[in-house]
């Protein structure tokens, strides 16, 4: 396990906008939305439509390279409620920013993920993904393939959806896998549908969520894991253990999330 910590830099983060109250951690609170300010960005390293990558303005983290994935112009938008064609087209800039970050072999490792609702520890609200390069960390260390497995859910090719039987975190994670990076329509159709199964279902529906992206099969594939959040439990906050649900509620669980994701997706 890396002990090492990402090193937090507290002067620069009280400088951040955001939404959401965390104490006195930051200390911007009535900036505005800098991503709605679209004519003001900097730094940006491409675009398609509304969608814009970029350098993120507020390094928080040392020895990283921190960029920002705006959306969608919608300030309340998120992918539970973009239309289908424009949750795929996001989902495949995504991979094609992600990708291309990954393999400058500037860094020992490129992360990935979404940060949603007040428990997500997002800072705002306008929709947006993360895509950090670590220069001395490998971050998929403590992260395994079993990770990845569990109860299925379905399939459609090379694309897989499962309830995690051996959780990062723990309880009801959703994996959605594309072995090969091919199906991608699917595979962003399967993440739309656990965003709103997550915001909609899962526990009478859940106020915050995160989407974590792992490169898979030598970065041939990648897996997109789903995490409802919710106030972490002590065994994981005080020891790193995760808790999962009994294999009868999985099953359940897994069943439930299949009637609530077909309509032709899944065999």
């Amino acid at each position: 396990m890396d002990k090492n910590p990402l090193v937090y830099k507290y002067s620069i983060g009280k400088r951040k906008p955001y939404d959401y109250d965390y104490g006195n951690r930051q200390g911007n609170q009535n900036a505005g939305c800098p991503f709605c300010d679209v004519a003001h960005l900097t730094n940006i390293y491409e675009k398609d439509g509304d969608k814009i990558w970029l350098k993120n303005k507020y390094p928080t983290l040392q020895d990283t390279d921190q960029t920002i994935l705006i959306e969608s112009s919608d300030h309340q938008g998120d992918i539970s409620t973009y239309t289908r064609e424009d949750n795929q087209e996001l989902m495949k800039f995504g991979l094609k920013c992600f990708q291309k970050m990954n393999n400058s072999g500037r860094y020992e490792s490129v992360l990935w993920y979404k940060n949603f609702g007040p428990k997500s520890d997002g800072s705002l609200t306008h929709p947006h993904m993360q895509i950090v390069g670590l220069y001395h960390k490998d971050g998929y260390r403590d992260i395994g393939l079993d990770n990845f497995k569990g109860f299925e859910v379905g399939r459609s090719g090379s694309v897989e959806m499962n309830l995690s039987a051996y959780p990062v975190q723990g309880y009801q994670e959703v994996n959605i896998l594309t072995q090969d990076n091919t199906n991608l329509e699917t595979w962003a159709d399967l993440i739309q549908k656990g965003a709103q199964y997550m915001r909609s279902v899962l526990s009478h529906g859940v106020d915050s969520y995160n989407l974590f992206f792992y490169p898979i099969n030598d970065c041939k594939g990648t897996c997109c894991k789903i995490i409802p959040r919710f106030y972490a439990s002590p065994y994981f906050v005080g020891y790193k253990i995760s808790q999962v649900d009994d294999s009868d509620t999985l099953k359940w669980e897994a069943e439930r999330l299949k009637g609530f994701v077909n309509g032709g997706i899944l065999h």
